[in-house]
């Protein structure tokens, strides 16, 4: 059995939320609760809880202090958050759980799951790291964690020529540094990526436009060639896309 506490502001969504947890995790004991970040700290100094769910903004502050306030600490930390957009993407780069308000129990579930499944306290703790940075750092110079069978890297996006897929498996390829393995499908990155000037060529390719050179059309198809000398394919169904994407950027 697990213990947790839950730390939200507003009353009634902390008890609902813990009645969702109870109801749906029963693996999970809800040993406390609080309010704010200050009586957020005295909770888990005292309860040592194992997993601790955790509003982001609070009248005194953010969960993101109070875990600086811990810093080091044990417990895995699942996020519930009313945010949306640019910090959202902030909790996706880092490779963080969060959940959204008001609760779904599915999504919490897997959230809990993850938590119990979890890798080191180092691991997360890069994870945690890569997210403070991610929410200070302009929207175009984000960091995004990537794990390889054996180790966790926390990459600029913007040193990322192309990612290729295999099945499930993505290949990233940087402008100045070896490239790097990870076990998830392309079709995750491209969600990701696409509003930092990605763009996905090909079933199997996902291209930064930053590193676009030429074109390259032949009656056996067509080929973009990138700064660093790849020649990435590109698909019949997506050249005119492309096209009217390279008409936009010459504006």
């Amino acid at each position: 059995m697990l213990k947790a506490v839950v730390i939200d502001d507003i009353e009634g969504i902390r008890k609902r939320n813990i009645t969702i947890i109870q109801a749906n995790c029963p693996n999970i004991s809800i040993i406390g609760q609080a309010e704010s970040v200050a009586s957020g700290i005295t909770l888990i100094k005292q309860l040592s809880p194992d997993i601790v769910f955790l509003d982001v903004e609070m009248p005194d502050g953010t969960g993101f202090e109070l875990l600086q306030k811990l810093s080091p600490f044990t417990f895995k930390v699942i996020f519930i958050t009313g945010y949306e957009d640019f910090a959202i993407k902030a909790f996706r780069f880092s490779a963080i759980d969060y959940l959204l308000k008001p609760l779904n129990a599915h999504d919490l579930m897997e959230a809990v799951k993850k938590a119990e499944d979890a890798l080191n306290k180092e691991v997360f703790d890069t994870k945690l790291q890569n997210l403070f940075a991610n929410l200070e750092r302009p929207k175009n110079l984000q960091k995004l964690i990537l794990k390889t069978s054996d180790r966790i890297y926390s990459v600029n996006i913007q040193d990322v020529v192309h990612c290729e897929s295999d099945k499930n498996y993505t290949t990233f390829y940087f402008i100045n540094a070896p490239k790097l393995v990870v076990s998830t499908n392309l079709k995750e990155y491209e969600t990701l990526l696409t509003p930092y000037n990605f763009f996905r060529t090909h079933q199997s390719h996902l291209i930064n436009m930053a590193y676009f050179d030429h074109f390259i059309k032949t009656d056996g198809g067509n080929t973009i060639m990138m700064k660093n000398k790849t020649a990435i394919p590109l698909s019949v169904r997506k050249k005119e896309e492309f096209l009217v994407l390279l008409e936009n950027l010459q504006l």
